[in-house]
């Protein structure tokens, strides 16, 4: 079975130092992404998004995110377009913005631990978060509300929390983020496979750590499908992952053999 891999990281921009909103910036959105070459961009919000192509190995995805990401950059030349996890805005300048730009969660993600949907977020903090979602493909045109689906579905998502998520807690110190977004499990089902919306967009700071986010998907799907299922071992992981416990998750990823950005 072929494992395929994508990614849509959020960014945010600046000008003169500042955090301004994205809003407007760039053509596309959520219902009509702007095509580039190796995929699209588009405005989130107040920030600013791109997606790839899906890649069948390493290098395939370190240049689509790299490509794509720069395309992005070259469309605002008058800001600098910045992967950081949170950025804070003036309440006033905030509550300025339109409607559109303020809106999030345009649809439900749910937690695959639980199954249940995740809550909505409150988007009158003066603060905005940015994710960098992985997207994993599987399958083609499945019936993403079947039973069978989302149980494979929510599998594949619990051992992302293994690979992805637990060693995320080693380069990405922001605890922030996840008071609004990508607590442990946050995922969506999709016709192809699944979206784990866990982790930040730390990891597009770092060559190294774009090329560890294709290679440790790509090992947890291939344990998965050897029968390595690590939630069955360990159990229950999202205390460790939400409450950012380094050391707990230290101890498992050295007893799981699980690969770290080294």
């Amino acid at each position: 079975m072929q494992i395929l891999i994508g990614c849509d990281p959020e960014c945010f921009v600046k000008r003169n130092g500042q955090f301004v909103s994205a809003y407007g910036l760039i053509k596309g959105d959520k219902k009509n992404p702007f095509a580039v070459p190796y995929g699209a961009v588009q405005v989130d919000g107040m920030a600013l998004e791109f997606n790839i192509d899906p890649a069948k190995n390493e290098d395939e995805f370190l240049f689509n995110v790299q490509e794509v990401f720069a395309t992005l950059k070259q469309m605002v030349p008058e800001y600098q377009v910045v992967a950081t996890p949170v950025a804070d805005f003036d309440i006033n300048y905030l509550m300025a913005q339109p409607v559109e730009a303020l809106e999030l969660g345009c649809d439900p993600d749910y937690n695959a631990w639980s199954t249940a949907a995740n809550e909505r977020p409150d988007g009158d903090r003066p603060m905005r978060t940015a994710s960098g979602h992985v997207h994993i493909g599987w399958t083609q045109n499945a019936d993403k509300d079947s039973p069978v689906h989302q149980g494979m579905g929510q599998a594949a998502v619990k051992q992302m929390d293994f690979f992805l998520g637990l060693p995320s807690l080693l380069y990405d110190n922001d605890t922030r983020r996840r008071s609004m977004y990508g607590k442990a499990g946050a995922c969506r089902f999709k016709s192809y496979g699944v979206e784990y919306r866990t982790l930040s967009n730390a990891w597009l700071n770092s060559e190294k750590l774009i090329k560890w986010v294709f290679n440790n998907t790509k090992i947890g799907m291939e344990r998965l499908m050897s029968g390595e299922m690590l939630y069955e071992k360990y159990g229950d992981i999202q205390d460790i992952i939400n409450s950012s416990d380094v050391r707990a998750a230290n101890t498992i990823i050295n007893d799981a053999n699980i690969p770290v950005p080294v």
